[in-house]
This record gives structure tokens, sequence and C-alpha cells, in this order.
């Protein structure tokens, strides 16, 4: 089952995304067969304000496990997090789903 986490940071928080940054990523690849895709959202200005990650879970509640030890998330660096079921079709210039 795939998902789509849309999260975007809190009021200044990119030097505090800065500093956390390396665990986020390491947490990242703890799940690394599970993110299809992740990368950050960028302001006007190339500085990174938030993160999309799609990512792949036997259920919506294995997802959830991994977001309480995201990082991000337990130093509060995104303020606001949406998830949302997705049906991914085309990964990598293939159709793998229907």
């Amino acid at each position: 089952m795939q998902f789509v986490i849309t999260a975007h940071d809190g009021e200044n928080m990119l030097e505090r995304r800065m500093a956390v940054r390396a665990r986020h990523l390491e947490n990242m690849a703890k799940v690394k067969g599970k993110v299809l895709c992740a990368g950050g959202l960028l302001d006007e200005e190339g500085k990174m304000k938030g993160s999309v990650l799609v990512i792949d879970f036997e259920s919506r509640e294995l997802l959830d496990e991994y977001l309480e030890t995201e990082p991000y998330i337990t130093e509060r660096v995104w303020e606001t997090v949406e998830v949302e079921r997705m049906n991914v079709v085309i990964l990598n210039g293939e159709k793998v789903g229907k």
C-alpha cells in the first residue's frame, strides 16, 4: 500500500531542519526498500521548507509506527503532516500498478 506524505515545516525551522537532517536520513535508510521517492519542498529562494515522501508499507499502522520515529516529527521540524493513500502506476518510467 503506497502513501504520499506531504509535510510542511514550522516557521523559521530551516536551521533546526538542517541540524536534524542527518538523523532524518539515517531513519529513512532503515526503511530503504520502502521509500519510492523522497525530497525537500523548496521555497522561492531554493531553501527547504518541507518534505514529500512516497512510501510503501503493508498498512497504515506500520506507516504510523515509522512516523513515530521520524526525527522531523519528534524534533518538531514539521508543523503539518498530511498522509494520503496513493496508487503508484508508473515508477522509473515503468508501469508497476493499475
